[in-house]
């Protein structure tokens, strides 16, 4: 198995590659983790509950505007990732180079309604497919009655 010779690695093999006799004794176990396939990546980015996928399209929905990521973008992003040899730790900033430009540019142009992320997009850096609505109003922002300071007691000095 080129892709994984870790999992043959003896402590004889550490010593050769330099570390001292007393470190290699004070490891109890030597293992080996198998890389992370293309599935279990793109698993990583849409399943858990607070995945980096839901985060992003959390972000985009506070401006009212819908992210939408293709099957081929996704499976770009994981591909990235293990070209990279960065593993899911590498996939949110494969997500950040993505989506920085665009996290800057839909706010500042309301008519956007959504945005479409495909496979050439991860690749290639090719712009996102951004669907607009000449209709559309700008997003108000408003703060909410809970989030107000409460009333202060005014104090007379009669």
């Amino acid at each position: 198995d080129r892709n994984n010779l870790l999992k043959y690695i003896t402590p004889t093999d550490l010593k050769s590659f330099g570390l001292i006799p007393e470190i290699i004794g004070r490891l109890p176990i030597l293992t080996y983790l198998n890389p992370l396939d293309r599935d279990t990546l793109r698993n990583i980015l849409t399943e858990p509950k607070n995945s980096i996928l839901k985060q992003y399209k959390k972000l985009f929905a506070l401006d009212k505007v819908e992210l939408d990521f293709e099957k081929s973008a996704l499976e770009a992003v994981a591909q990235k990732a293990i070209d990279r040899r960065t593993g899911a730790r590498g996939l949110r900033s494969i997500m950040e180079e993505t989506l920085t430009d665009l996290m800057y540019k839909v706010p500042s142009d309301y008519s956007v309604e959504k945005v479409i992320v495909d496979g050439e997009t991860v690749k290639n850096g090719r712009e996102a497919k951004l669907v607009h609505n000449p209709d559309r109003k700008p997003v108000a922002i408003t703060i909410s009655e809970t989030k107000k300071a409460p009333n202060r007691r005014k104090y007379s000095a009669s």
